[in-house]
């Protein structure tokens, strides 16, 4: 591996951890040339997933961008980064279960809505007001309800726009075999 700070290709693996469910390993490497440290990911190949935005256009899965938005949301909580980083590895597995080639961004969305608001409410609504596209004070209202309230998933249920993300969801869901309510396709 080269060194990220002199380029030399010479150094040792010094620890080898494997984090995210056994999907990845973390490496710490030690450059023999200039002796500074770096990590290393390793992650298994897999096809790529298309996310379809919502005016059509497809691009490739990018994890990143989960993360950064992840960050802003939870910037000043008391989460850490290794929270955030298990949080998009579990949206990453079940985007890469659930879909064959092409994911909606809204599935995405979705996936990390679910498991952000277990993990901190008010990162939660946080993430939900840019998610969701919140233009008023009065948008608010529902899902701080929800959250209040403690519901599970109130806040989507009576909402068409969601894609049927807790009613309806699954094979045969929005009208159609084998779509899971989001507008992508199940295996």
């Amino acid at each position: 591996m080269q060194c990220p700070f002199c380029k030399v290709d010479n150094d040792r693996v010094v620890d080898s951890r494997v984090i995210g469910e056994g999907s990845s390993i973390r490496r710490r490497r030690k450059c023999l040339e200039c002796d500074r440290r770096f990590t290393t990911y390793e992650r298994i190949e897999t096809s790529p997933r298309l996310v379809v935005k919502k005016d059509q256009r497809r691009e490739f899965f990018n994890r990143d961008k989960i993360l950064a938005g992840l960050r802003v949301a939870c910037q000043k909580r008391d989460i850490s980064e290794s929270q955030i980083d298990a949080l998009v590895g579990q949206v990453e597995s079940d985007v890469f279960e659930r879909y064959d080639n092409e994911v909606s961004t809204r599935a995405i969305g979705e996936y990390v809505s679910r498991r952000l608001r277990k993990l901190d409410s008010i990162a939660f609504v946080r993430f939900a007001s840019v998610y969701r596209e919140f233009h008023a004070v009065e948008q608010f209202a529902p899902l701080l309800s929800a959250v209040s309230a403690g519901a599970d998933d109130d806040y989507y249920a009576d909402d068409a726009s969601a894609g049927g993300a807790s009613n309806g969801s699954g094979p045969g869901a929005n009208g159609g075999p084998g779509l899971d309510g989001f507008g992508g396709r199940l295996r």
